[in-house]
């Protein structure tokens, strides 16, 4: 039988990426081919995951993708693994609103049928461990199926409420976690790919594994994570159109690494081949390229490296001045601007193309889901919805009136939001493509009407 299992919490900070990470090692290190996933938005933890099992951790997420999308980025990209792990966001009911259960790690589990594994913060608790599990059984019947106790002082810690829980719960305890304060989750921050990409993190993944090996029933995990077959039905699309061939540049490095893997396997699928390149690293638009995405990631912690390639942005000012489509979210966004101001106060130079700056913050700015709609306007045709999410730091002071690119809807209310420049389309969002294939497709199809553009240009 297949086997799957998704990672709850209680709430946020009870230990469920640690949980998630240690598992993810452990399993791996027995010969399993593991593939990972996360509930929701988040690109960061995905980062950990794909590190560790050396296979791409995928989103799942029930608002921005109905129900049949999700099955179906589950069962494609899971179809040759030994056992799925999914890591929840928040705590296990947590999602749009504090009145549904959509959007969260429970809707995705019964969506799914993944038998969940309940992480709970076990630091000054013994029976009372069994009452909070009691309680998130009565809200979600049937789907918790073990536990894992987190932060535990000690074996002797964790027998107590191993016996508690299965005396009351009727579930087992499938192993603990003992506190180690000299090991934690890296802040999520920056630093995080570059260091997960060189390497730097592997101590850190092989002593939560260890950690596993050693407080953690494996075997009896793997029993508890039998479930049936997943009955998806293919939504088509992931399946691949005709069309000529196009190539789309994507910025990819330390400073613009925030996508979503379903957007870049969406673009494929409609004719795309995908040339990434590094601003970072001095590289300017490839020049074969038909259109350009920039997604989010942390410019403002390159910014002197970003504002000192003149020749990049140059080439980035070529290409959408001269009707290049393009796409930049949230990271990218900031970097068409004229400056971004950093956290001390100094003004680096971008790209220049969207008059006004970007001047970081503190504190957050914006958090949260976003239903758009799209307005009249470069390479997307006006009044297809899409969904997205916003995470920023940052906000943007226009320097002139801008034309906006979308009417954006969130639990504030609604709002015009983003902004046309040329052929391209900027804001904050980050746009999940999966909410409506229209958009992908469009894309690549202004990237065809781009390169015949140029093709005729060279005849002449």
């Amino acid at each position: 039988m297949p086997k799957r299992f998704i990672i709850a919490g209680t709430g946020s900070g009870a230990g469920k990426t640690t949980a998630t990470l240690a598992l993810l090692g452990a399993l791996n290190r027995r010969g399993l081919t593991v593939q990972p996933f996360k509930c929701g938005p988040d690109y960061i933890d995905p980062t950990y995951h794909t590190a560790i099992c050396k296979r791409q951790s995928r989103n799942l997420d029930s608002w921005m993708g109905d129900a049949d999308t999700m099955k179906d980025i589950f069962a494609r990209t899971s179809k040759d693994a030994d056992i799925s792990i999914i890591e929840g966001v928040m705590g296990m009911f947590d999602g749009k609103d504090p009145l549904s259960n959509e959007g969260s790690t429970s809707h995705i589990s019964a969506l799914l049928e993944a038998p969940v594994l309940l992480v709970i913060d076990a630091s000054g608790t013994a029976r009372s461990a069994a009452a909070m599990v009691k309680g998130f059984q009565a809200m979600a019947p049937g789907q918790i199926v073990a536990v894992l106790a987190n932060k535990t002082g000690s074996d002797g810690h964790f027998r107590m409420i191993e016996a508690a829980v299965m005396q009351e719960c009727g579930i087992p305890v499938v192993g603990h976690l003992l506190k180690m304060p000299g090991i934690h989750v890296p802040e999520r921050h920056l630093g995080l790919v570059p260091a997960v990409e060189r390497g730097d993190l592997h101590p850190f993944f092989q002593s939560l594994a260890d950690a596993a090996e050693q407080t953690i029933d494996l075997d009896l995990l793997l029993q508890c994570a039998e479930a049936p077959e997943i009955h998806a039905e293919p939504t088509g699309f992931f399946d691949e159109k005709q069309g000529s061939p196009v190539t789309i540049a994507v910025a990819k490095d330390a400073a613009f690494h925030f996508y979503y893997e379903e957007n870049f396997d969406m673009l494929r699928a409609s004719g795309a081949e995908l040339r990434f390149f590094s601003p970072l690293a001095g590289e300017p638009v490839p020049s074969e390229a038909d259109a350009l995405y920039i997604g989010g990631g942390f410019p403002e912690e390159f910014a002197p490296g970003l504002a000192a390639q003149c020749e990049v942005k140059e080439s980035i000012r070529a290409v959408i001045s001269g009707g290049m489509p393009a796409l930049a979210e949230c990271g990218g966004f900031m970097y068409l601007t004229e400056e971004l101001v950093t956290i001390d106060g100094r003004f680096h130079s971008m790209c220049g193309l969207i008059k006004g700056k970007t001047i970081m913050k503190s504190t957050r700015v914006a958090l949260g889901y976003r239903e758009l709609t799209s307005m009249n306007g470069a390479w997307l045709p006006e009044g297809l919805s899409l969904k997205g999410h916003e995470f920023h730091y940052s906000m943007f002071e226009q320097q002139e009136e801008l034309e906006p690119a979308f009417q954006s809807k969130s639990r504030f209310g609604e709002k015009a939001d983003g902004c046309l420049v040329f052929n391209a389309i900027a804001g904050y969002a980050h746009l999940y493509f999966p909410s409506n294939p229209a958009v992908p497709a469009a894309f690549v199809e202004a990237a065809r009407a781009y390169q015949r553009q140029r093709k005729n240009m060279t005849k002449k």
